[in-house]
């Protein structure tokens, strides 16, 4: 079981997603940005928490689910893919985010040079917690979910 331990700074544990851990990480994502813009609803978040090529990992404090990241192994061009990422509302400001991708770049840094990930053109918030962690913007795909809003490629090198 693939499991870190971030240390004092707030306890926080990653590892595999239970089955019961799914359905919480899929009400989430149902109510977190992009994906309430994006009209993406429980269904469709149940379905990408559940997808075998994707490895979903939940964050917890004090045994109490905090956030998620969802992997993919071979997303982009044969790299990682960082498909979503979330962190409870209560609980962000305080680094889980950034222990999730560190967690992620960890985990790839082995086998891969890069690992990317897409951020929506409106989510301000999100394109500057991925470039304050040292990820490049690479391309757009202009209303590639939503007409009038692009989807951002980011990538980030591993090694």
């Amino acid at each position: 079981m693939e499991q870190i331990n971030f240390g004092p700074m707030f306890e926080v544990m990653i590892s595999p997603a239970t089955g019961n851990e799914k359905e919480w990480a899929a009400s989430l994502m149902a109510k977190s940005e992009p994906w309430t813009t994006l009209g993406v609803g429980i269904d469709q978040c149940l379905r990408a928490c559940s997808e075998e090529e994707n490895h979903l990992y939940i964050a917890h404090n004090n045994g109490e689910p905090v956030g998620l990241i969802i992997l993919r192994d071979h997303g982009v061009a044969g790299s990682p893919y960082i498909k979503s990422i979330a962190v409870e509302t209560t609980h962000r400001n305080k680094g889980i985010g950034k222990q999730l991708l560190k967690f992620a770049e960890e985990k790839y840094r082995q086998d891969a040079r890069f690992i990317f990930l897409c951020v929506s053109s409106f989510n301000r918030k999100a394109q500057e917690f991925y470039l304050e962690n040292n990820y490049t913007l690479i391309g757009e795909f202009k209303d590639y979910i939503v007409e009038g809003h692009s989807e951002l490629l980011m990538q980030k090198r591993l090694r």
